[in-house]
C-alpha cells in the first residue's frame, strides 16, 4: 500500500528546506551534519557534537536558536562550575523573609553545554534530570523546563589536556552524537573570503516559531512505521547484543532513538513513512557513542562501527 504525503508535510519540508539552507550559509560545507542536528532536535532528541575547537560547534548551536525563534543560554563548563550554577539557587530575600528560586541558564529552549567534558562529573550529572525528565528538582521543588527544550553540548576530544570522559550514563542521554570536522577547500574559502560569522547570527531572523516547531515534532511521531521497518530495527539490535566483535549491545532506549530520528528524517524528505533508508541514514549519529567494538584500533571511529553494523544485517 501507497502511503502519500499529506499537505501539513509537504508544508513542513518547504518550510524546513529553508531553515536548513539559511543555517547552510552561515555553517558553510556542512549540509548533511546540519541536517542531522535538526532531525535530532525534531525527534525531542539532545545533541552532542563532539570535535576539535574552531571548527563551527559553537556556530551551529547559535543559528539553531536563531532560525527556530526560540530562547538561548551558553553555559561555559569549566573545572570548576557547579550544579547550582547550571540549575539555579534559591536566594533569602530580607524583604518578604522568604527564599525565592532564581532559575539558572538551564531554563532555556536551547542550551548550550560547550564543552561539557572540560567540568567534573558531579556537574555534568546536574543535566542528566534535565535532559530525561524536562525538569530539574532544585533543594525539594521540581521546576519544569520550557517546551520546546533542547540541550546542545560539545565536547573536545578526550585526548586533550584538561578533559573528563562523559560516563555511558550520560553519553545515553544523547539521542545523536555528529562531528563538524574540517570544512572541504571550497567551503573553507567561502570562509576565509565572507563576512564575520557573529555578525551573520546576529541578522539571521526566525524563520519557524516554537509552537510551529512543537507541531512538526508532535507530527514526527505520527509517521508510519511498518512492521517490516519494525523487524529490520529489532534485527540490527539483535545482531549489536549477539555478534562476537561488539562489546555490548544496544539497549531499547537505542532502538527507540533510533526509529524517532528515522521517523524525524522521513518527515525531513516529506514522507508519511520510514524506508530502510532513513534508518541507515541516522543511525551512525544515534549508534556511534552507544555501540563499542571489541578490536577498538580497527574500527574505533562511529562511522566504521554503524557500516560493520549495517553490512552485517540484511534489510528484509
Amino acid at each position: 500500500m501507497t502511503i502519500l504525503s499529506s499537505p501539513n508535510l509537504l508544508n513542513d519540508k518547504t518550510i524546513l528546506d529553508t531553515v536548513i539552507a539559511t543555517t547552510g550559509e552561515v555553517v558553510v560545507g556542512k549540509q548533511h551534519e546540519i541536517k542531522l542536528a535538526f532531525t535530532c532536535l525534531l525527534a525531542r532528541g539532545h545533541l552532542l557534537i563532539e570535535d576539535l575547537p574552531g571548527v563551527g560547534k559553537t556556530t551551529l548551536a547559535h543559528v539553531l536558536a536563531r532560525v527556530l525563534g526560540l530562547s538561548f543560554q551558553r553555559v561555559q563548563f569549566t573545572s570548576d562550575l557547579l550544579p547550582a550554577d547550571i540549575l539555579g539557587v534559591s536566594v533569602y530575600e530580607k524583604e518578604t523573609g522568604r527564599f525565592s528560586f532564581h532559575p539558572g541558564p538551564i531554563f532555556a529552549q536551547l542550551v548550550l553545554a560547550d564543552e561539557v567534558n572540560r567540568a567534573t562529573p558531579r556537574t555534568q550529572s546536574a543535566l542528566l534530570e534535565a535532559m530525561e525528565e524536562h525538569q530539574v528538582t532544585v533543594e525539594g521543588r521540581t521546576h519544569t523546563l520550557p517546551v520546546p527544550f533542547f540541550v546542545v553540548a560539545t565536547q573536545n576530544p578526550s585526548h586533550q589536556i584538561g578533559t573528563f570522559p562523559l560516563p555511558e550514563s550520560q553519553l545515553d542521554r544523547f539521542l545523536m552524537r555528529i562531528e563538524l570536522g574540517y570544512p572541504d577547500v571550497s567551503a573553507e574559502r567561502t570562509l576565509l573570503k565572507g563576512r564575520d560569522r557573529r555578525e551573520m547570527v546576529a541578522e539571521i531572523e526566525p524563520i519557524l516559531q516554537p509552537k510551529a516547531l512543537f507541531e512538526m515534532q508532535q507530527r514526527v511521531s505520527e509517521i508510519h512505521v511498518s512492521d517490516a521497518l519494525i523487524d529490520y530495527l529489532q534485527e540490527l539490535l539483535n545482531h549489536s547484543r549477539r555478534a562476537p566483535g561488539f562489546l555490548a549491545g544496544l539497549s531499547p532506549r537505542a532502538g527507540l532513538s533510533l526509529r524517532s530520528a528515522a521517523q524525524a528524517w522521513a518527515l525531513l524528505a516529506g514522507r508519511s513513512h520510514v524506508m530502510p533508508e532513513d534508518v541507515q541514514a541516522v543511525l551512525p549519529a544515534v549508534v556511534g557513542h552507544r555501540l563499542r567494538v571489541r578490536d577498538l584500533a580497527h574500527a574505533a571511529a562511529p562511522e566504521d562501527i554503524a557500516a560493520r553494523l549495517l553490512r552485517e544485517v540484511a534489510i528484509p
